[in-house]
């Protein structure tokens, strides 16, 4: 019974994951959603800098819409994890040393990025040599 109700959770989970960086993705492409007004200057001088190298940030959405549709897919799900996992590690850091604000946000995206590389460990062994 709990390996069924685990199964679905994390499914439910993946999708949304998955989903959220798809749309990240497409939205560092194609800048179809509207920035926040009250982006500390700060913010913006670092996504500015991101943007001056001209292949990074399209280099980021295409690994961001892969690995999200990859998570969706339980097959592929660890590698589309393991995929996200920089960009998580980025997320994270920005977070923590520039934009304190979002961090909550981040550290539960980055509990779900562990909980799925986790749960696929048996993949990830040969990675390791175990």
């Amino acid at each position: 019974m709990f390996v069924i109700v685990k199964t679905k959770i994390i499914l439910v989970v993946s999708i949304l994951f998955g989903l959220m960086f798809i749309n990240s993705g497409l939205n560092k492409l194609f800048n179809y959603m509207p920035m926040p007004e009250d982006i500390p200057a700060e913010m913006l001088e670092i996504m500015g800098a991101f943007e001056t190298i001209g292949w990074l940030m399209p280099l980021v959405a295409v690994v961001e819409i892969i690995g999200g549709v990859l998570v969706i897919f339980k097959p592929l799900r660890t590698l589309g994890a393991l995929m996200l996992f920089p960009i998580m590690v980025g997320i994270l850091l920005v977070h923590l040393v520039n934009e304190p604000s979002g961090l909550i946000i981040g550290l539960v995206f980055f509990a779900i990025e562990l909980w799925l590389l986790y749960e696929g460990r048996e993949k990830l062994k040969p990675l390791f040599g175990a």
